[in-house]
């Protein structure tokens, strides 16, 4: 670790960093916890005779098509508005104070739904108010950790909130194998009480944990500012580093003030800014449209028709996202975002053709222990493909949005992003039954149709942001770089005045 008493040549990944973005991005592990046991739940029988209905033909309990989708989707419904109305509380109350707000709504819904006894809805009305609390983290984490985080290792440290998204799930997947076969309301109980724990750590962490360094220098704590990147960096006060980041920060300030305040709709209307609200709207739309949260949503009930365990099958699939997490967060700062995210799309479409060729081609679904081979090849599939949605596209693109937006618009635009993300969230979640019982395993070609967009989308549209810092990327948005061109852009030695004039002249030509 760096000292302070001498100026090192560079700056050091320090332990305050690395305690601050451990603590953040427990934000992810609430969401990926929370994902994992819903999938679980469906399949536990105690869950499934409290909450589903009776099929006096079969003796049995079940969820319908629309209870699965409102009890599985409301937590979306809920992420959605928590993603939409977190960014303004954000700029007012701070970063590091939201999120803490945030978890303790979290904690409320859990209340709601471990105190239900028999009642579904009161199931989906706890999860649309955790929902709230998740859709707000999943902003504030990435901007808190963006904002905050040395730009050396700012892909790195943003994409540890997908990280513990996939320990959480892996997490939830372990305890509901555990659990499932408890005669009582404890097989799913002790799963979602264990789950109060995250939130409460991170609540009562982000108390004791510093604003962002480029919140503070927003609201005119230069001071606070300094000193935070200081303890951030492990360099003094006065290392050059630390000088040039504050320097571009009140250079890209002095940019925006010279503009005068602006309306909420230039998020659209701003120099080159229909363009970066579009294209944060379409990645973090394209994450979800990669089918990923069809397996880790309906994984127990999609393998159950292979004839394979299939909560053993959820196990298998959250330790390989877990576990391939880990080469994206090394890589991505070796290779960059853009080879990644096409690589990524490209090897998800491949699996996507694979898996849903043999499920409707292959499998018997009336008599799956008729083609065990087929089965297997399938959960292989799966695999490869959670391999790959791990380490480039569940990774990389929560930091890559991050980094698409100026500091007047980042709150604001990554809401509308991650709320795109939510509403996807919701609709897969909502209508996989409907869809899975109409075409069966052919729901997979759609899924790598949408792959292969995502990887063309990425090549023509997203700045290789790798090494930059952030003001470095608003001003190669403004001046047009283009993207299969950025990794060999020079960044000028200070912000383009040409850019400063653009906007003083389209604010002089308004009425």
């Amino acid at each position: 670790m760096s000292s302070t008493s001498a100026t090192p040549s560079h700056p050091y990944l320090t332990w305050h960093t690395c305690i601050l973005v451990l603590l953040a991005s427990m934000g992810g592990l609430i969401f990926g916890y929370d994902l994992g046991q819903i999938g679980g739940f469906l399949a536990t029988p105690d869950f499934l005779a409290r909450f589903g209905e009776y099929d006096p033909l079969t003796q049995s309990y079940y969820f319908s098509n629309v209870r699965a989708g409102l009890v599985v989707g409301l937590l979306a419904i809920g992420n959605l508005l928590g993603a939409l109305i977190a960014a303004p509380i954000a700029n007012r109350l701070g970063r590091r104070r939201s999120i803490s707000y945030w978890s303790l709504v979290y904690i409320v819904g859990l209340v709601v739904q471990i105190s239900a006894e028999d009642k579904w809805y009161q199931i989906t009305a706890g999860r649309l108010v955790g929902g709230l609390g998740i859709g707000a983290l999943s902003i504030l984490v990435p901007l808190y950790v963006s904002e905050s985080s040395p730009t050396h290792v700012r892909g790195t440290t943003v994409s540890l909130f997908q990280l513990f998204i996939t320990l959480g799930i892996l997490a939830a997947n372990i305890i509901n194998f555990n659990t499932e076969r408890i005669p009582s309301s404890a097989s799913w109980r002790i799963t979602m009480g264990i789950g109060f724990l995250w939130p409460l750590v991170l609540s009562i962490g982000m108390l004791f944990s510093p604003e962002s360094p480029k919140f503070a220098f927003r609201r005119g704590h230069t001071a606070l500012a300094r000193k935070t990147m200081a303890a951030l960096l492990g360099v003094p006060e006065t290392h050059p580093v630390i000088a040039k980041e504050l320097r571009e920060m009140r250079e890209k300030q002095d940019l925006e003030e010279a503009a005068g305040d602006r309306p909420w709709y230039e998020i659209f209307s701003g120099p080159r800014m229909a363009y970066r609200t579009l294209l944060g709207l379409a990645l973090m739309s394209f994450q979800q449209l990669t089918g990923a949260n069809f397996f880790f949503y309906y994984g127990t009930i999609v393998f159950s028709a292979t004839g394979i365990n299939p909560f053993v099958t959820q196990i298998i699939l959250g330790a390989v996202n877990f576990i391939c997490t880990f080469p994206g967060l090394v890589l991505v700062e070796k290779f960059g975002r853009r080879r990644f995210l096409i690589g990524g799309g490209l090897w998800m479409c491949m699996c996507f053709l694979v898996f849903a060729s043999l499920g409707h081609f292959a499998l018997d679904m009336q008599n799956p222990s008729n083609t065990p081979r087929i089965g297997a090849a399938m959960i292989v599939f799966a695999c490869l493909f959670i391999a790959a949605f791990a380490s480039t596209w569940g990774l990389v693109v929560w930091g890559a949005t991050a980094e698409l937006y100026p500091p007047r618009y980042r709150a604001v635009c990554m809401a509308l992003a991650i709320g795109s993300n939510w509403a996807w969230v919701f609709m897969i979640a909502f209508f996989t039954p409907f869809i899975t019982s109409a075409i069966d395993y052919r729901y997979g070609y759609v899924f790598a149709g949408c792959c292969l967009a995502a990887a063309v989308t990425v090549y023509f549209f997203l700045i290789e942001s790798r090494g930059r810092t952030m003001e470095e990327l608003d001003t190669m948005y403004l001046e047009r770089v283009k993207p299969w061109d950025s990794k060999e852009y020079v960044a000028p030695a200070k912000v383009n005045r040409a850019l400063l004039d653009e906007m003083a002249e389209q604010r002089t030509a308004e009425p």
